[in-house]
């Protein structure tokens, strides 16, 4: 019996899907993008990163090869060739929307049912009987915010505000989400938790995927901070999820990051939550010596997507890649002989594209170990990934899917 790991890199998306136009993404492209912006030096920042966007280890398993698949062609920089052992290919999302909990719900191999809600672009956006509930349920005196809007610039706009009166903020996006940004300190937060906990049970009839708190400290808008302590309160998934297979088969797992959240802490095992990228895969890689055999590892690393880019952040979004790309090195040292390592992503998040908000991308899917097979594995479906996932750990189909290869 062997063990699988699953790595989202989130918003790593390489080429708008087929269906981009729907959602006003034609010809968004978040790593082509980054990778030319690099080619043409528009990604240099001192002290930072310059030059070409560099890439080898994530090369080596395909990830130039099936950019490639979407886009025509490799992008600036990348690799045409994978190394041995990889397979590669790239994933069409079949729900509706380009939300991470849609994503990653459907790379456990259960897609969305039904649709979601979203709160339409106006000012003020959300529902004045949806605002008087939190109001009373949580004893506040009154919100900001109520707008679409970048979590960093409403903090910059109103978290003075905000500290001044007491009052959190509130906003959401494209995506079917209802932030609530608060002082960490002064606002507190427990209090925080339990008023995104209240709007979340406020907001289930009207099927927002998440409520988000998005704590923050400083005390002007020259030092705000969002912190580490970001919490998810998310529906919960369709059920066949590979976390679900495994709890049924009474398997070890680990979730890592975000993603106990996002499945709303079903089956999800032992859950280890750190701040940023380096300090997720260190969970991760910590993580591994003890999943005994049969057992299931499923990561998320939010910062490409969060801090690089909703901020439209390219010098940055290229040198977040690279650091990852230094460091897979450790997670490919930690597999076992047998072990399964799947590496993808949820959506795309192109840092050159209008806007702030994620774009509906293919994604890549790059594939190591027994089971993986090798060589391209063409188009696929984001459910694809769980039902590969469930065969190699001989558990029950997930809900949806058909295994490679």
């Amino acid at each position: 019996m062997t063990r699988a790991v699953l790595l989202v890199l989130d918003s790593v998306g390489i080429g708008g899907a087929p269906d981009a136009g729907a959602y006003g993404d034609a010809g968004a492209d978040t790593l082509g993008h980054i990778a030319r912006a690099c080619a043409e030096g528009r990604a240099d920042r001192p002290g930072l990163r310059a030059g070409p966007l560099r890439l080898p280890n994530l090369d080596g398993l395909g990830l130039g090869a099936a950019a490639a698949l979407v886009a025509g062609g490799v992008p600036p920089g990348l690799a045409e060739a994978a190394g041995p052992g990889a397979a590669w290919g790239f994933g069409i999302e079949v729900s509706a929307g380009k939300d991470t909990p849609s994503g990653h719900w459907e790379l456990a191999g259960a897609p969305m049912q039904g649709r979601w809600g979203y709160f339409p672009a106006t000012d003020p956006c959300l529902p004045p009987d949806l605002v008087a509930a939190i109001r009373a349920e949580a004893g506040l005196s009154g919100i900001l915010g109520d707008r679409h809007a970048s979590g960093t610039l409403i903090i910059d706009d109103l978290g003075e505000e905000s500290l001044r009166t007491g009052l959190p903020i509130l906003y959401t996006s494209v995506d079917s989400v209802l932030q609530v940004a608060a002082h960490e300190d002064a606002f507190g937060l427990d209090r925080l938790y339990a008023l995104c906990r209240t709007a979340r049970r406020l907001c289930d009839p009207l099927r927002i995927g998440r409520v988000i708190a998005r704590p923050f400290t400083g005390s002007d808008a020259a030092s705000f901070r969002r912190t580490g302590n970001r919490r998810d309160y998310a529906m919960p998934p369709p059920p066949g999820t590979v976390l679900d297979r495994c709890a049924e088969a009474g398997r070890a797992v680990v979730t890592v990051g975000k993603v106990a959240d996002i499945f709303a802490h079903r089956n999800t095992g032992l859950e280890l939550h750190g701040d940023g990228n380096d300090a997720n895969l260190d969970h991760l890689l910590g993580a591994l010596p003890s999943l005994p055999d049969g057992g299931f590892a499923f990561a998320n690393l939010v910062d490409f997507d969060s801090e690089h880019g909703h901020r439209r952040d390219v010098a940055g979004y290229a040198a977040c890649l690279e650091r990852f790309d230094r460091r897979l090195p450790e997670l490919l040292a930690a597999l076992r002989d047998g072990d399964l390592l799947v590496i993808t992503a949820d959506h795309g998040n192109d840092p050159t594209f209008r806007g702030t908000d994620h774009t509906r991308e293919c994604v890549p899917l790059l594939a190591f170990g027994p089971g993986a097979g090798c060589g391209p594995l063409g188009r696929r479906g984001f459910a694809d990934v769980g039902a590969t996932i469930t065969r190699h750990l001989g558990l029950a189909p997930t809900a949806s899917g058909r295994a490679w290869p």
